[in-house]
């Protein structure tokens, strides 16, 4: 008989995972190779923004969406590059997925209807009061206390999975002093999210931001690519990521995106806007590495300062001491040090497309409102969250051979398998790295539950 029925590796996502599990009955060990993953881990530093087509909080509010509408988005922003069983299988677990999050596991979601992210043609992002991750996270290891039938282990790495001599699946953990575990088990779910903290494969896959800020887990090192491979497994899409063209370099807070879709602008250090700010913060972050000096300016007005309030990282970015404030456009470019009649151009082009007098001349078409002075000011860099690329799975989330045939009893979910952005970062869509963490955990969970399982 093996040690547990399901082995968890990575406890942001792969929550999920081993709740729904459990749920069902199975008896859980749940690892994470870092010790500060309550506060470390992708999860928590997220926006907890948890997409959901068709859910019931859309539905009370009239708003008409489906699966179907949800991957036609996908296919949009992706250029019909993402792969289409993960997009199918994801869109339609996506409902299901937020409605056991808030009724089976008590996580406070609502609908986010105060501003639309970029590419979503409905509004379908789920998230909790303040907007921010390591709440969920919070609560959810709370839910992970409590059960029975879930043992933690912290910090451990999933370094290998191997099957005896008995045909028994392995997963083998190494403890921080070197030593290893194994641990004979059912189903192992590989949640340990991309290789975002691996320099040379982040060089080698995603050259055009390696060398931007990463802002992730620091124990996101491709280690389920490099165990799916020993067993035969496919990758795809590792040239995938979300980047991020907002973090500030005071504090190494994220600003939010927010910021822009309220109406705020992106300047370079010379005080020139350089594109579209609207067309998604993952792409951006590339455009601003190409930048002078890879660096940049959010400017915003006190309306929109007040509208990003509801989001806690913003609050933090505020409270980091970040913000600059000026009274005017001439006191602007001295805070930013550009010459300030290039800033008044700037400013000034932005006014008229916001006001309908011309077209944008970067193809902006959003803007809210115009900004008014005084003017606040934040210092931003460029930077990788996370890779979107990995093992390629089916529709339970298990892991695929090159053959195409399922791997018995290993799954990925998040990083570690191969997401719904496409190639590049400009098929992010905000939120579906959470989807892909804890959509795909959660039907792993589901799956090795419910369905036998053979060496």
């Amino acid at each position: 008989m093996s040690d547990v029925d399901l082995v968890v590796a990575g406890a942001g996502g792969g929550l999920a995972g081993a709740l729904r599990a459990a749920e069902l009955g199975s008896r859980v060990l749940l690892i994470d190779a870092s010790e500060h993953f309550r506060r470390g881990n992708n999860t928590s530093m997220s926006t907890a923004m948890f997409p959901g087509a068709g859910s019931r909080w859309q539905r009370e509010l009239g708003i008409e969406d489906s699966p179907e509408i949800f991957a036609a988005d996908i296919r949009k922003k992706t250029k019909g590059s993402a792969d289409p069983l993960i997009t199918q299988t994801l869109t339609n677990v996506s409902a299901e997925l937020v409605e056991w999050m808030a009724d089976s596991q008590g996580v406070d979601l609502h609908l986010i209807t105060d501003f639309h992210y970029p590419g979503h043609s409905v509004d379908r992002c789920h998230s909790i009061d303040g907007r921010k991750g390591d709440r969920v996270l919070a609560h959810l290891l709370s839910r992970v206390d409590a059960n029975d039938g879930i043992d933690m282990l912290v910090p451990a790495r999933l370094v290998d999975v191997q099957t005896s001599s008995a045909g028994e699946m392995v997963a083998v953990i190494e403890m921080p002093d070197g030593s290893r575990e194994e641990i004979s088990t059912g189903s192992v779910l590989m949640a340990t999210n991309g290789f975002g903290a691996d320099t040379e494969m982040v060089r080698r896959f995603i050259p055009e931001i390696a060398d931007a800020v990463y802002h992730g887990s620091d124990a996101s090192r491709g280690d389920a690519i490099r165990i799916g491979e020993r067993h035969g497994a496919s990758a795809g899409y590792l040239d995938a990521y979300q980047g991020h063209a907002a973090l500030a370099v005071h504090g190494s807070t994220l600003a939010g995106w927010a910021t822009i879709m309220h109406g705020a602008i992106l300047v370079n250090t010379e005080g020139r806007r350089f594109g579209d700010e609207t067309c998604g913060y993952s792409e951006y972050a590339a455009m601003l590495a190409a930048q002078p000096g890879a660096r940049g300016w959010l400017i915003l007005d006190e309306r929109v300062h007040e509208a990003c309030l509801a989001f806690r990282d913003y609050q933090e970015t505020v409270e980091s001491g970040a913000l600059r404030r000026a009274d005017d456009a001439s006191a602007l470019a001295q805070v930013l040090d550009v010459d300030s009649e290039v800033l008044a151009e700037t400013l000034a082009a932005a006014d008229r497309a916001a006001r309908g007098e011309g077209p944008d001349e970067f193809g902006r078409t959003t803007f809210e409102d115009v900004l008014r002075p005084p003017y606040v000011a934040i210092k931003v860099q460029p930077a990788l969250f996370h890779t979107q690329g990995g093992l390629l799975v089916d529709g339970n989330a298990q892991v695929l051979r090159n053959d195409g045939t399922p791997v018995p009893g290993l799954y990925a979910a998040g990083g570690a398998a191969a997401g719904i952005s496409g190639h590049g970062a400009d098929g992010y869509l905000a939120g579906n790295g959470l989807l892909s963490a804890f959509g795909l955990s959660y039907l792993a969970g589901q799956a090795s539950s419910l369905q036998p399982t053979s060496v």
